[in-house]
């Protein structure tokens, strides 16, 4: 029995946090057109956005196309197919595996860097003051941070597809002899527009969830440092989370689709 009880805590808990965060959405999507509208604001945080974050995912993106290849070039060579390895690699990293792990990357650096900078306004007062001075902290704080990064991690995933593919590239010119054109004439001859553009739409729902999840887990943080650390690492792990559901939903909706 209280093995029961102690489930039915967690799941009341989960469902309770889930009705929060719904709530805390309904109330972005209602401050989003209203104003005053912080345009400086969201500039701002799209370049810290995006300029924390680029180096990593650069690092992180030439590494995957580094690794992709060195693993699969040896089984297409068994099967004389290694001419296959431009397409198999660009279609892979275009449509799954570039989205999701910059996603990841990218919720690792921002969700806890945003859950625990609001977490440390919210343990200092700071977000207490600014109500009581009368500025909106929600769309100072919350919706400009949301939007930038649901703005920024496509841009990110754009160009770690890119880095990616050249680190692919790398590969095959050093073991394959293949030229920069060659390379890349039969990485747009395999790509086709129902590769591309499903997979930049749902960044924007990853970077999105990674913007709402960081934002909700800080600016509801508990009292004192230990509870900007758990919205930090809270942030990180739902987000991560919702970044592999939304994946899956994305798919499933576009395999209909395309069926259809």
């Amino acid at each position: 029995m209280s093995g029961l009880t102690e489930i039915e805590v967690k799941l009341k808990a989960f469902f309770i946090e889930i009705g929060d965060l719904s709530y805390f959405a309904g109330r972005l999507f209602r401050e989003v057109f209203t104003r005053p509208f912080e345009f400086k604001e969201l500039l701002r945080q799209c370049y810290n956005i995006g300029n924390r974050s680029i180096l990593l995912v650069g690092v992180t993106a030439f590494i995957i196309g580094l690794v992709i290849t060195m693993q699969t070039r040896p089984t297409l060579e068994e099967f004389g197919a290694e001419s296959w390895m431009p397409s198999m690699v660009s279609i892979s990293i275009i449509r799954e595996i570039g989205p999701v792990i910059i996603a990841l990357t990218f919720a690792g650096r921002i969700a806890s860097g945003i859950g625990a900078e609001l977490g440390s306004m919210r343990v200092t007062e700071q977000i207490d003051a600014m109500e009581v001075s009368g500025t909106n902290p929600f769309k100072y704080l919350v919706v400009t941070r949301i939007l930038a990064a649901t703005l920024m991690l496509p841009i990110l995933v754009i160009l770690g597809d890119a880095i990616a593919l050249y680190g692919s590239y790398i590969i095959e010119n050093l073991k394959g002899d293949v030229s920069f054109q060659l390379y890349f004439n039969k990485v747009f001859d395999a790509l086709e527009f129902g590769d591309i553009i499903p997979a930049i739409i749902k960044t924007y729902f990853f970077g999105f969830a990674i913007g709402l999840v960081g934002c909700f887990k800080g600016y509801y943080c508990e009292k004192g440092t230990v509870g900007v650390g758990l919205a930090a690492n809270s942030a990180v792990v739902f987000s991560s989370m919702l970044i592999f559901i939304i994946d899956f939903i994305a798919v499933f909706i576009t395999d209909i689709f395309f069926e259809i």
